[in-house]
C-alpha cells in the first residue's frame, strides 16, 4: 500500500489544510507526519527540538515517513524538512508527490511569527526565506507535480490536485 498523494512544501505552504480538503474530495484518510511524530514522542515538536535536539527529531521523522510511505493509503502530508533526508527523497521516487509551492509573503501570513515552529524562533522572515531557497530544489527533485498555492483556497487546490492525480 502507498499513499494516493504525498504533499511536500515548506512550512506555510498549506500541506495540512490542502491535504484535509484533498482527502475529503477523494474519500480517503488524511495523515500528517508531524502529528504522528508528536503522538509517538508524547510531546510537541518544539519540545522535541529543545529536549532531544534536531538530529533526534529528524531520525524520528525519517522512521515515521518510511512507515507511512509503506502502509498508509490516503493523503499524506510530510513535514517541511522531511525532504532533506536523501533516503526519503529516494523513497518518494515514483510516488504521486505534489510540491505545494508558496511565495514568502503568503507563507509568512500563514505561519505568523513562527510560534510553535522551532526553526523560526529567530528572525522568522529571513529564516523562512533561507529554508525556502535551500529546500526548493529538493522539493522539485521529488515532485511529480508542482502546484502554486498563493492566494488560492484549499478547495481550489484540492480540485486541481485531484485532476492531476487522475491524469
Amino acid at each position: 500500500m502507498a499513499p494516493v498523494a504525498v504533499l511536500t512544501g515548506v512550512m506555510g505552504a498549506g500541506k495540512t489544510t490542502v491535504g484535509v480538503a484533498l482527502a475529503e474530495r477523494l474519500g480517503v484518510p488524511f495523515a500528517d507526519t508531524d502529528t504522528i511524530i508528536e503522538e509517538r514522542a508524547g510531546k510537541p515538536i518544539p519540545e522535541i527540538f529543545v529536549d532531544d535536539g534536531e538530529a533526534a527529531f529528524r531520525e524520528l521523522e525519517r522512521a515515521v515517513v518510511v512507515e507511512c510511505l509503506e502502509t498508509f493509503g490516503g493523503v499524506l502530508a510530510l513535514g517541511g524538512g522531511a525532504i532533506l533526508d536523501e533516503s526519503t527523497r529516494r523513497r518518494l521516487t515514483g510516488l504521486p508527490v505534489v510540491f505545494l509551492s508558496v511565495g514568502l509573503t503568503d507563507a509568512l501570513k500563514r505561519v505568523g511569527l513562527g510560534a510553535g515552529r522551532p526553526l523560526l524562533a529567530m528572525n522568522p522572515r529571513a529564516t523562512l526565506k533561507y529554508l525556502m531557497d535551500q529546500r526548493r530544489p529538493l522539493y522539485l527533485e521529488a515532485a511529480a507535480h508542482t502546484v502554486a498555492t498563493d492566494g488560492r483556497t484549499p478547495e481550489d487546490l484540492a480540485a486541481e490536485i485531484a485532476g492531476l492525480l487522475a491524469s
